[in-house]
């Protein structure tokens, strides 16, 4: 054993997942042998995270038997967040990890494109005039031609009644790339890695569910309510738990059961009539000189004994045998040997019991450190496991020759030195900058994949049954929580010092002086020095450098830099910097941590914005209700408010009459039915003077508002403006809102980010006035993005105004207005 413990440079990665590992029980194997027999693939396409319809996927993957993949054009970063506060690229790492959760459960597989959710879009035409459509055209056809599915399956239509420009242009697409994904002139530096690929046909999956109905009697109908003996569940059941994943979206469903009939309607290829695969030869038939292999195959079914599945380790060796021995040449063959004998060597693995884990000593590494892990090996059902060797990824192996004996656990240590240029472990699609409408995709290698390869990974050679089998497992990191129990993460490459600005934005008066907080910490020990700051010329800092020490890693230090503004109307970046053993350190990190997916970072320069605005207002008393999840309340600190925060629990004793202006965050009333209870508060607040703001809610299936959320009726719409630049005109100039303390003007809705606004109010009681106007081209005008209704001396406001999102991002007219909404003076009575 003591040849194992040596020291080795390593860097290379591999794909896997930082997920809870699991072990699979009898039914699972039997369905998975089951599999094997089955030599059809179906491609699911739609335009977003929680786009795919996960019964279908289930039964394709559980029922049919099928390698089942979804291909998601975004991942979902310009949607909006029930869970937290993450807006942009951090909600599309959420997401992204919520489809891998939900695919772990209904058992396909996920893909991507390149192109970035930039928000809501209303046509196909604003979609591709963001996306550029010849490069997300080459993204989907290079997966189908990877993938080489027997049908693809779009979730929406070409025709518009999937609602939204992205979900209308993801069917353009697939459609399109059906036929590009034959043609060898399309994209022809794909085909030394993935050849042209011809579908038999493409569908569209049609639907009947907000208040649309496509499908017809005269469509293809699938039952797919079946029930899994080897599973336990039924396909309902099953998408349920895989759809209730996208948790950040408020997608919890209840598990179905019973009858439930899926419509398809074929928009190109030959016709089916009573199977989406009829006339598909789905059986090793296809597979040219594969007689052994239906053999080899045959005697596993047979013979599978559910009390002990490693009685059928010798006839899976055989199998993997007959896999082996078939022509790679022929294109089919090849591809179907390279997918069974991966389902093959996972069935070993399992059937074995064999459990191989390599764990690190600690969550993070730096380049050129040294790191530590233990690998545990226990073979649960058989004997005839012996661990060959060790290939580290200088290609040297370290010799064993070890017989585990049964149910052993045994423990082998290590240390490795880590390469001075090994990358950090950052998202890969996150490296880069990207444009508005698509991401930045490091070469082939990379498209389309879900999420990064594995920092480090172990390769073990495995002789089962005299026949060798190779495992590569990841380095992870795993720590035991005492309320969750084993938690696992990826294996973290990070820079020795991260330097972290407690915001991305920060907001000045001409002449105000102000803190600037940024975390330091380290990933190393004994780090001690500078950190430096430079910042633009219509700022000051009055110290450009502080001193640092942190003893261990993990150690964080708080440290304070004093900035001036000295422009009236100025704006700068404030960058940090500092130099650790003869590198320069000028990252900050965000992490993010929910318990329904694996923990998750990226990394971006340590950089703050700073702007000069021009805001007037009174340092007044503000309560901010929060909701959903914003950066509302330390914003409107930013620029003087007194914001205190007030549990939606805590509000039916506090004393409200303090505050000039409640503010409630964006989607309170969707997410806590306990502020309805406090209506009459509320109102009582209003009537004696008080302003109540609430910011947008929606009418969904996210806590339906059964209630009014104002003092008299509206509705709360789907209607929103998307293009941020529409023009804005003032429906009531002289109300008070539009003047006092700030003149609101033309200017002021200039450099909006995303959207103007969503959740319009329509249907509005004549209490209500409405202030502004706007529309997106080609449409009629919208008039419910802010709506305000005296009530008593005080005042209702229901803006539907996308402040959530300007006021992080500091765009100044944001503040102004919305400095106005809460000193809304009060009315006369």
């Amino acid at each position: 054993m003591k040849q194992f413990i040596s020291t080795i440079l390593l860097g290379f990665s591999c794909l896997f997942s930082a997920a809870q590992p699991r072990s699979s029980h009898s039914g699972e194997l039997q369905l998975a042998i089951r599999k094997l027999a089955v030599t059809g693939s179906v491609l699911y396409i739609a335009a977003h995270p929680d786009d795919e319809n996960t019964r279908l996927l289930t039964w394709l993957a559980n029922e049919k038997k099928m390698r089942t993949g979804y291909l998601s054009l975004t991942r979902g970063d310009g949607g909006q967040n029930l869970i937290g506060k993450e807006q942009g690229e951090a909600l599309g790492l959420i997401r992204t990890q919520e489809l891998l959760a939900a695919r772990r459960t209904d058992g396909a597989e996920q893909f991507f494109t390149r192109a970035n959710d930039f928000g809501f879009s209303k046509n196909p035409s604003e979609t591709f005039s963001f996306w550029n459509h010849d490069s997300i055209l080459a993204d989907v056809v290079y997966t189908i031609r990877r993938f080489r599915p027997d049908v693809i399956i779009c979730r929406f239509p070409t025709t518009g009644e999937g609602g939204h420009g992205h979900h209308t242009a993801s069917a353009l697409l697939a459609l399109e790339a059906y036929a590009a994904a034959a043609d060898p002139n399309m994209f022809p530096w794909q085909l030394a890695s993935a050849p042209v690929w011809q579908c038999r046909r493409i569908f569209w999956n049609t639907f009947n569910f907000g208040g649309t109905n496509t499908t017809a009697p005269d469509q293809l109908k699938i039952e797919t309510g079946n029930f899994n003996v080897f599973l336990g569940k039924s396909y309902g059941e099953i998408a349920a738990e895989s759809r209730s994943m996208h948790k950040s979206q408020g997608f919890g469903t209840a598990r179905q059961r019973g009858s439930v009939v899926e419509y398809f309607k074929l928009l190109k290829g030959d016709s089916a009539k009573t199977d989406l695969f009829d006339g598909i030869d789905q059986s090793w038939n296809r597979v040219k000189n594969s007689e052994n292999v239906k053999a080899a195959l045959s005697a596993v079914q047979t013979n599978y004994d559910a009390a002990h599945p490693e009685a059928s380790l010798a006839a899976l060796i055989k199998l993997r045998l007959a896999l082996q021995a078939l022509d790679a040449s022929d294109p089919v063959a090849a591809y179907w040997q390279k997918v069974k004998l991966k389902e093959t060597e996972q069935l070993l693995v399992n059937a074995a019991g064999l459990w191989v884990e390599v764990s690190a000593s600690a969550p993070i590494v730096v380049p050129g450190d040294a790191l530590s892990y233990s690998v545990q090996l226990v073979s649960r059902l058989s004997s005839d496991v012996t661990i060959k060797s060790v290939r580290f990824a200088t290609g040297k192996d370290s010799s064993l020759s070890y017989k585990l004996k049964l149910n052993e656990n045994l423990i082998l240590r290590h240390t490795d030195i880590i390469a001075a240029k090994q990358p950090y472990s950052e998202p890969y699609w996150l490296t880069a900058p990207r444009s508005i409408g698509a991401y930045l995709f490091p070469g082939l290698a990379l498209s389309g994949l879900a999420e990064n390869d594995a920092a480090f990974t172990l390769e073990l050679d495995l002789e089962l049954f005299d026949q060798g089998i190779q495992l590569i497992r990841p380095i992870v990191f795993k720590s035991v929580d005492p309320v969750k129990g084993e938690v696992y993460r990826s294996l973290e490459v990070l820079p020795a010092l991260t330097i972290t600005p407690d915001a991305k934005v920060y907001v000045f008066a001409k002449g105000e002086i102000k803190k600037i907080n940024v975390l330091v910490k380290a990933n190393q020990s004994k780090l001690s020095g500078l950190i430096k700051a430079t910042v633009g010329s219509s700022f000051r800092l009055l110290k450009s450098e502080q001193s640092y020490s942190l003893t261990n890693r993990n150690d964080e230090q708080l440290l304070s830099f004093e900035v001036e503004a000295v422009d009236e109307k100025g704006q700068g970046d404030l960058k940090f910097s500092a130099e650790v053993n003869g590198s320069l350190c000028k990252d900050a990190i965000r992490r993010i941590n929910y318990d329904h997916i694996p923990a998750q970072f990226f990394l971006e320069p340590s950089v703050a914005e700073l702007r000069v605005l021009n805001v007037l207002h009174k340092k007044v008393k503000v309560a901010y209700i929060p909701g959903a999840g914003d950066d509302v309340a330390e914003s409107l600190k930013q620029v003087g408010f007194d914001v205190t925060l007030i549990s939606d629990e805590n509000l039916k004793t506090a004393d409200l009459h303090i505050y000039q202006a409640i503010i409630t965050g964006v989607r309170a009333f969707n997410t806590s039915d306990k502020l309805f209870l406090q209506k009459a508060k509320l109102e009582e607040y209003m009537k004696s003077g008080g302003n109540l703001i609430v910011q947008y809610n929606t009418n969904s299936r996210v806590g339906p508002l059964q209630a009014g959320i104002g003092p008299y009726p509206f509705t709360i719409s789907r209607e929103r403006v998307t293009d941020e630049q529409a023009s804005v005109s003032f429906l009531n100039p002289t109300h008070p809102v539009l003047n006092e303390p700030n003149k609101i003007e033309k200017a002021d809705f200039e450099g909006w980010v995303q959207e103007r606004g969503i959740y319009f109010a329509v249907e509005c009681d004549t209490h209500y006035q409405k202030i502004l106007s706007m529309h997106d081209p080609g449409e009629a005008e919208q008039s419910g993005s802010l709506i305000i209704a005296p009530v008593g001396k005080g005042n209702f406001i229901y803006t539907g105004l996308s402040l959530f999102r300007q006021l992080p991002a500091g765009v100044p007219g944001s503040y102004r207005l919305f400095a106005n909404l809460i000193s809304l003076r009060q009315n006369k009575q």
